[in-house]
């Protein structure tokens, strides 16, 4: 018996136990399991090897991207949904140990494949980087046009309604951040890590405020002052390609919207003390970041999961994630006192996987402007976010605070200008 006959006797036996409810396609054509659903295509029986020399999650990215793995007939969350008969890991004890591994050695004979090559520079040098943020944003923004809203907002949105659209869930989080800085005219905005200059865009228009945005993309940047002289806003807008360490002035308000998570936990110091030292008297702090549950202790707390060192290796070389607490305790310690958190996890889920949706319905427009490989590495990566936060793996919260001081904080007596 040959070993691609070896590799198709492995993946028959795993498939009887693990009882998945969605069918298998092999190489050679033959197809293992139910009728109608997603179809899981192993395209390459090499596929079989590359698991057995490396049992790890990069493995089955690498395999993903390389399109040896495949699905047909549906998408990975159509596979997800159907799974198997009962629990995986229940199954997975039950796997004749044994009799796979007399056919191991039989498969690990073949053709060597390079990795990808998609990983970051330096993934696990933690903390925010201008060749890190190039990285993850500066892949196209016509890539991202295919599956971001009008606005060009890559951020959570906010759904009045389970049902609204990608479009109008966008502009009502960009309005909800708006109210909760209390913005009015004559304010002098700060944006973080501004993106597409969406945020600076919409606060600008609709309250009067003038607009200072910075950020570590030059492709963003030069769309965002695209955008900016398109709607006639130049005199009132203006974005520095800099580190947010370095910037000088004040402002009333200050607005981080999904930056944070490129900070790093060991510059949070620099971070905050750089972002109070920003702030006006008087003045609101915006901190909207995805974060992780926290743990019993700080050691179980760091310990790396798979899916974030992969995360970290081919999405968002050097991003770490705090959890709630720490955020609260360290705009405590740096001198801001804390008014209110929001938890939009949920609501970061249906975006997610919306944007994952709308990149499928594109495909083979993204595969054109970025490469089979990568269009498919974010597909997973949006799918795989979706997911996290439709499980509550990750969470992400917006956390409002005014830079502390003796007596009254200046905000309204109850939240009812928020939730309007």
């Amino acid at each position: 018996m040959g070993s691609e006959d070896k590799a198709a006797k492995m993946i028959r036996t795993i498939v009887e136990v693990l009882e998945p409810q969605f069918a298998i396609r092999l190489w050679s054509g033959e197809r293992i399991g139910p009728e109608g659903g997603p179809v899981l295509a192993i395209n390459d029986p090499m596929v079989i090897r590359r698991l057995a020399l490396k049992p790890k999650l990069d493995s089955v990215i690498e395999l993903w991207v390389s399109g040896q793995v495949d699905i047909e007939e549906g998408t990975i969350f159509d596979l997800v949904e159907k799974g198997t008969k009962t629990k995986l890991k229940h199954r997975l004890k039950e796997l004749p140990k044994w009799q796979l591994l007399k056919d191991v050695p039989s498969v690990l004979f073949g053709r060597q494949q390079a990795d990808s090559g998609l990983a970051g520079k330096n993934p696990f040098d933690f903390g925010s980087s201008k060749a890190a943020i190039e990285h993850h944003y500066d892949v196209s923004n016509d890539f991202y046009r295919l599956f971001l809203d009008e606005n060009m907002v890559y951020t959570c949105g906010y759904f009045k309604d389970w049902n609204n659209t990608l479009d109008q869930a966008q502009t009502d989080k960009l309005d909800h951040i708006c109210r909760k800085l209390r913005l009015k005219p004559g304010d002098r905005l700060l944006d973080i890590g501004c993106g597409w200059g969406s945020m600076l865009i919409h606060a600008v228009k609709n309250y009067g405020v003038t607009g200072h945005g910075v950020s570590l993309s030059q492709a963003q940047t030069e769309l965002a002052r695209e955008r900016i002289r398109a709607e006639g806003l130049e005199d009132r807008i203006t974005i520095e390609i800099k580190s947010y360490e370095h910037m000088e002035g004040q402002f009333e308000k200050i607005s981080s919207i999904g930056m944070f998570e490129a900070v790093g936990i060991d510059n949070y110091g620099t971070y905050f003390s750089t972002v109070e030292r920003l702030l006006a008297p008087g003045g609101l702090y915006m901190h909207h970041a995805i974060s992780r549950r926290a743990k019993r202790t700080k050691k179980a707390f760091n310990r790396k999961s798979a899916e974030h060192l992969a995360l970290v290796k081919y999405i968002f070389p050097g991003g770490e994630l705090d959890h709630l607490g720490m955020s609260v305790e360290n705009l405590e310690g740096y001198g801001f006192e804390v008014h209110d958190c929001e938890n939009l996890r949920e609501h970061y889920g249906q975006t997610c996987r919306l944007w994952a949706e709308r990149l499928h319905a594109r495909f083979d427009e993204a595969i054109k402007e970025v490469g089979a490989p990568r269009a498919r590495l974010w597909l997973l990566y949006l799918t795989g976010c979706a997911l996290a936060f439709e499980r509550g793996t990750v969470q992400i919260n917006q956390t409002l605070a005014s830079k502390r001081s003796r007596g009254p904080s200046g905000l309204p007596p109850t939240r009812a200008d928020i939730y309007r």
